[in-house]
């Protein structure tokens, strides 16, 4: 009842695009003005991703289901997790403010376009703001509706539900870390890994194993090693985001070079950076991040002083180690021994990526 990784991120696909179609086709009886929040909907959704939560998910759950158990419901249950993912990603760029997401408009900077072309009346800024703040907020909706048709068994159902409430509650409590730790413009290596660690670790990856164990009605036992892997791995799988957000390719990240440092991100990174730096390293680090006029030339010679205080080495390390200490949590006979390999090369996938 499984492939291999790309099968079941076509069973995932095939879920979302059949809801996103039903819901599609029920908000068209309202009238046509809806279609451009419909269409960015199913763009937002469909058009990219790496599907990786409902991958750890169904791993989560194949830890102790086998290959010949129905695991129908627990891949539609698994893909609502993308559209609390998607709400959250458009929330996030009108926080960050943020023009483009996967190489392409945010949402908020395509609705002010829309408001341009046709040459409406008011701030096309602020129709694309109120519209994004929209757009997360019927995907969350839809997230909780997706989830709510699920048919779990009986004695999963409340258990998964917990689950689902706690990660969409972490999701909004990390967010919310990120923006203060952000706006106190301190450089705390202490407060980058919390915010790592309740914004990634327990909402990207420890959630969502939790959330397929619940539905396959674990153990204790599975859900202590799950959580074993999940938050090391969480920790890895962000900072290798930060270290793109500051150094990766913008043809395969998305984003411009640098946006991190535009945005005056507080990572570990920086926190590093400025823990290790000289007086005149310092006084760059204060006077530029945040500083959305950066031109390419400051944002190299930001990145310059990452790499030579050893930031960025000291990042690169931790994740290492962070990854190795995930994958020997798998080395337990509590999980499933075909889910201990996938779940070994999810590892590599969340931390060795270039997007």
């Amino acid at each position: 009842m499984y492939g291999p990784a790309e099968a079941l991120i076509g069973r995932v696909d095939a879920a979302l695009t059949t809801f996103l179609d039903a819901r599609a086709q029920s908000l068209a009886e309202v009238g046509t003005d809806l279609l451009p929040l419909t269409d960015a909907a199913r763009t937002f959704v469909l058009d990219g991703g790496k599907r990786l939560r409902p991958s750890f998910a169904y791993w989560g759950w194949r830890s102790v289901r086998g290959p010949d158990d129905d695991d129908h419901a627990l891949v539609t249950a698994a893909a609502s997790l993308e559209l609390l993912h998607a709400c959250a990603l458009v929330h996030d760029d009108v926080m960050d403010s943020s023009a483009t997401r996967r190489g392409r408009p945010s949402a908020h900077a395509a609705f002010a376009d829309l408001h341009r072309r046709s040459t409406w009346t008011g701030d096309p800024d602020v129709f694309g703001t109120a519209s994004a703040i929209l757009l997360g907020d019927l995907l969350l909706s839809w997230a909780d509706a997706m989830f709510a048709g699920v048919d779990l068994a009986a004695d999963a159902q409340p258990g998964t539900r917990r689950m689902w409430d706690e990660m969409r509650q972490l999701v909004m409590a990390g967010q919310y870390l990120d923006i203060q730790v952000q706006a106190r413009g301190a450089f705390s290596a202490d407060d980058a890994l919390r915010v790592a660690k309740f914004k990634t670790s327990k909402y990207t990856i420890e959630g969502p194993l939790h959330f397929g164990a619940a539905a396959a009605a674990a153990s204790r036992e599975v859900f202590a090693a799950l959580s074993g892997y999940g938050l090391p791995l969480g920790e890895a799988f962000q900072l290798r985001d930060d270290v793109l957000g500051v150094y990766g390719d913008p043809s395969r990240t998305g984003k411009p070079a640098g946006d991190d440092l535009r945005e005056g991100k507080r990572t570990l990174l920086v926190a590093l950076a400025m823990e290790h730096a000289d007086h005149a390293q310092a006084a760059l680090l204060r006077r530029a991040l945040g500083d959305r006029a950066l031109d390419d030339d400051t944002v190299e010679a930001l990145r310059e002083v990452i790499v030579r205080t050893g930031a960025l080495a000291q990042v690169e390390q931790r994740i290492a180690c962070r990854a190795s200490e995930a994958r020997a949590a798998l080395r337990t006979d509590v999980l499933g021994p075909d889910a201990r390999d996938a779940l070994d090369l999810l590892a590599v996938a969340a931390t060795e990526r270039h997007t």
